[in-house]
């Protein structure tokens, strides 16, 4: 237990001695691990180390060392048990507080004022750690709701974004198919044009052939002088 801690000694947090100090948060954090380890006691608001000036100067001791982390902290720790050994022993030869009490009203007026003071610092420090949880449970909500507000921002958006990709590809296949259809009707009215075409040169391939055909055999007939029969031809 610690009984070196002197009235109104200022405290620090973790990030104040970094600053103080001259190290990092994390190192400070390593640094009170390895005076712990090696029985260092510190005083504690639950899991949360608070530093007095004593720390403070056990951090600068093992920031300057060029021995050892773990045996300059051994070292620290036997001055911590000295020093709280003599508190301890100047504790217990103080003489009865029975037989001393003051009897001078003035005195009786400083201790009790002596006694308000430190119960307004108190006071003070539980509103403020008061003040302070309150503040850290305000963030903490904020932060819940923006992750909320966020996490539904992103799921929104990608479910927007997945109907218009949808949306986008029907019309493009809708746009394919109509496309098609244009392009198979194009298609089929070419080739009934091209059959059309075909089947007019056949019918006049046919019809030149006959022709030929009925030229050929007439003058074949005719042994030439007489040029009515080729006349008759075009009138048939």
């Amino acid at each position: 237990m610690r009984n070196d801690i002197q009235p109104n000694e200022r405290a620090y947090s973790t990030k104040e001695v970094a600053e103080e100090v001259g190290i990092a948060t994390p190192t400070v954090r390593k640094y009170g691990q390895i005076l712990e380890r090696n029985g260092y006691e510190f005083l504690k608001d639950g899991d949360r180390r608070i530093f007095v000036e004593s720390d403070v100067k056990a951090l600068v001791a093992l920031r300057d060392t060029d021995k050892p982390l773990d045996s300059t902290a051994r070292d620290i720790v036997e001055q911590q048990k000295e020093r709280l050994e003599n508190t301890l022993q100047t504790d217990i030869a103080l003489p009865d507080t029975s037989e001393t009490l003051p009897t001078d009203p003035n005195q009786i007026k400083e201790a009790f004022k002596y006694l308000v003071n430190e119960l307004a610092a108190a006071r003070e420090m539980n509103i403020q750690l008061k003040n302070d949880m309150t503040h850290i449970k305000t963030t903490v909500s904020q932060l819940q709701q923006d992750h909320h507000f966020i996490s539904s921002s992103i799921g929104n958006t990608a479910q927007k974004t997945n109907n218009k990709i949808e949306k986008l590809t029907e019309q493009q296949r809708e746009h394919y198919e109509t496309l098609l259809e244009q392009e198979r009707e194009r298609t089929e009215l070419l080739q009934e044009e091209i059959q059309k075409m075909r089947d007019e040169q056949k019918k006049e391939w046919v019809s030149q052939n006959d022709f030929n055909k009925r030229l050929e055999e007439e003058m074949q007939k005719r042994d030439g002088g007489n040029w009515a029969w080729l006349f008759s031809l075009f009138k048939k």
